[in-house]
């Protein structure tokens, strides 16, 4: 079943269009990678089914019904939740603080003990560092912090942003496996990553975006044995 919906949808800024009649779906249950260099317009998807911006033409739908022209607070409580490039957390709040901040939407309010445990379980560092600012902590930690506070919002369909920008490799590796972990229990998956490698290996297709159109879709497996995937994005 189709959970997202994105059909033909143009987006710019001010005068300069990034996103030129792009069509995708995401299907409920799935993993799916969005890759691609970078200005491809991986980012500016993301903030538009976000409701942060706004296209000119083109649907977008979730669970079935229109997202088109919601508010970004409106979509988080459908359900949808951005995790963004960076990790935007409040850097002189607690790492307890900035968990709490994701379950300020109806559909977590009620569910926050249970949503603290499942974090905790996932990333034990976070629960041993619940009293620290954010700002003191790693990268690689923070990081956590910011999916953490994703999966507070009780997610149907969690958007990551760039989850392994700036970590160490063995951080990466990490990071990948709590991916792994977060669509094993049920949470649909919407991956943008520069790491084409480790993103395919735990998606169950991808789209390869190139100057804000769909160069190419498929099943990850297929996408990793592409002679074009591997010279442009593997290196090989």
């Amino acid at each position: 079943m189709s959970l997202l919906n994105i059909d033909k949808i143009n987006v710019s800024y001010g005068d300069v269009q990034v996103i030129f009649d792009l069509s995708l779906h995401v299907n409920e249950g799935e993993v799916v990678s969005i890759i691609g260099g970078n200005g491809a317009g991986k980012s500016t998807l993301l903030r538009t089914i976000s409701g942060l911006l706004k296209p000119s033409e083109g649907a977008i739908s979730f669970s079935g019904a229109s997202i088109q022209g919601d508010t970004p607070e409106t979509i988080v409580d459908s359900g949808l939740i951005h995790v963004p490039e960076g990790r935007k957390l409040f850097s002189l709040m607690s790492v307890y603080d900035n968990l709490i901040v994701g379950a300020y939407c109806k559909r977590a309010k009620d569910h926050i003990e249970e949503s603290l445990q499942v974090v905790y379980k996932m990333f034990p560092r976070l629960e041993e560092r619940k009293d620290q600012l954010a700002m003191t902590l790693s990268g690689g930690e923070q990081q956590m912090v910011a999916i953490g506070r994703g999966i507070m919002a009780r997610p149907k369909l969690m958007m990551l942003d760039e989850p392994s920008l700036g970590l160490a490799p063995i951080l990466i590796k990490e990071i990948f496996a709590n991916v792994r972990k977060i669509a094993d229990q049920g949470t649909t998956v919407l991956l943008v990553e520069q790491d084409v490698q480790h993103s395919l290996s735990l998606s169950d297709r991808g789209y390869v975006l190139e100057h804000g159109r769909v160069a190419m879709e498929g099943s990850a497996v297929d996408l990793l044995d592409n002679p074009h995937i591997k010279t442009a994005y593997l290196g090989i």
